[in-house]
């Protein structure tokens, strides 16, 4: 396999050579090739220039030109995974990487290599010290500062240092530069959340004087950016964080409640007035408010929401896409019948979601890139299904993946076949069943009446809900 690799490197780098007295030099050359692929394409996006789809070949690599490149990160997506890379004019960059191991198993070759797996080896820490971040956010505000001041030292000393030995453009500079420090700002903003939780959170104005001193270095409106990870997560934390002065206001609020209608409303209003530029507010109030209709029961707050966003966004797809997400939750509300779908088994038989429901069933949607989530969840399911026998319990995978390696995933995370279904068409399912981005889980009754769409899985309100309606199964058994 290797030997193939670098024979299709080579032939890479001597035709990019071929090419290069060529008078057009904005071009970028991007290719690689996928040890067990999911399916059989990857999609290239960045969002000034939209989304190409790139088939693989018979060897699971693919070569693709891009002409008229614009500078800057793009994204690759395949099975559902994505990365991020910079693209400028020249590159030759290729890829090698193994689903099993996305991200960790990822290297880069060709010209535009090295700045690109400084990216890769930047975002795995930043992974890393996410994961640490519950921990973090349990030390003292005073020792908080210091320990994160100390970290973005060490980070921008350790990309000083890699630009000394290897010279690179201001475009990567600017985005290396920028993911340090949006990263550190982030997590400020992420502080209070952690340290004083839900209950205390109305503390949050205790902070120590010059907590948020870096809020007078941002600037909402960087398009350059926009694309980065880092920023727009600043950007989320940033506007829940700002939203909290109004919420707690009348100091009548004893747990912060992430859904409440008015500390939404809020967010929506601070974006607006805040942000100048329509690429980044757009992108703001269209996710902010996909996460409230993805998380809420409360289908008047949800109307009343959208109809705030309608007034504020200048985004016409965005409005269709997010009054069709909120009928469609709609229909979801307890007391409505589940819409029916065509499922696959494990043998490959077309079969009706209905036909597998003559009891109390637990749906439980999941995807394939989430496999420690997943891991979880099926662990979770055996749990409640102990507890509740008479409750039929049916878990579908709803990735846009080939068939087989759904069944390699199933083998390999050591899941039985019974009850484990797939989407004919995840996609539709996806938009009839407001699946969220890892998962979905539904309560029904035996007549596919919905008893809850947005019960979490790990929550008390699950043996809950499972407890009234098994009472309710009996009591009618019994008639």
């Amino acid at each position: 396999m290797k030997i193939y690799f670098f024979t299709f490197l080579v032939a890479l780098l001597v035709f990019s050579c071929k090419n290069s007295n060529s008078t057009d030099t904005d071009y970028a050359y991007f290719g690689g090739e996928i040890i067990n692929p999911s399916n059989n394409y990857i999609t290239l996006n960045n969002s000034f220039v939209g989304k190409d789809t790139i088939y693989l070949d018979k060897n699971n690599r693919f070569l693709h030109k891009i002409d008229s490149l614009k500078p800057g990160l793009y994204s690759f997506t395949h099975g559902g995974e994505f990365q991020t890379i910079l693209l400028e004019p020249n590159d030759s960059l290729l890829f090698r990487l193994n689903t099993n191991d996305f991200d960790e198993s990822l290297v880069y070759t060709g010209k535009g290599s090295k700045k690109n797996n400084y990216l890769i080896k930047s975002f795995l820490d930043n992974e890393i010290e996410n994961k640490e971040f519950m921990n973090t956010s349990l030390l003292e505000p005073e020792v908080f500062v210091e320990h994160m001041d100390l970290l973005r030292k060490q980070k921008l000393a350790h990309f000083e240092e890699f630009l000394s030995k290897k010279p690179s453009s201001d475009l990567f500079k600017n985005i290396i530069t920028s993911s340090i420090n949006y990263n550190h700002y982030a997590y400020h903003e992420m502080f209070p959340f952690g340290y004083y939780g839900n209950k205390k959170l109305i503390h949050f104005k205790d902070l120590p004087e010059g907590f948020y001193d870096y809020r007078n270095e941002i600037d909402l409106n960087n398009e350059s950016i926009s694309e980065l990870y880092a920023y727009n997560r600043f950007l989320f934390w940033h506007f829940n964080n700002i939203a909290l002065k109004q919420y707690y206001k009348d100091g009548i609020h004893e747990a912060f409640d992430r859904m409440a209608l008015d500390y939404n409303i809020e967010k929506l209003r601070l974006i607006d007035s805040s942000i100048t530029s329509k690429k980044i507010k757009n992108y703001l109030l269209k996710h902010n408010i996909r996460n409230f209709i993805l998380n809420s029961d409360n289908r008047d707050a949800t109307i009343e929401l959208i109809n705030f966003y309608l007034k504020k966004s200048t985004n016409p797809e965005d409005k269709i896409y997010l009054k069709a997400l909120v009928e469609a939750a709609n229909k979801l509300t307890a007391g409505h019948d589940l819409p029916d779908a065509t499922l696959i088994d494990y043998q490959g038989n077309s079969i009706e979601l209905s036909s597998l429901i003559n009891s109390p069933t637990v749906i439980y949607c999941w995807s394939t890139n989430f496999k420690m989530h997943s891991r979880n969840s099926h662990y979770k399911i055996r749990e409640l299904q102990a507890k509740f026998p008479k409750v039929n319990f049916i878990a579908i995978n709803f990735n846009d993946n080939d068939f087989n390696y759904w069944k390699k995933t199933l083998r390999s995370l050591k899941f039985s076949a019974k009850n484990e279904f797939k989407f004919s068409n995840p996609t539709e399912a996806v938009e009839k069943y407001v699946i969220t981005f890892n998962h979905k889980t539904l309560v029904l009754d035996e007549h596919m009446g919905i008893i809850s769409s947005n019960v979490g899985l790990f929550s008390d309100d699950m043996a809950e809900s499972l407890k009234k309606v098994s009472n309710a199964y009996k009591s009618s058994s019994l008639k």
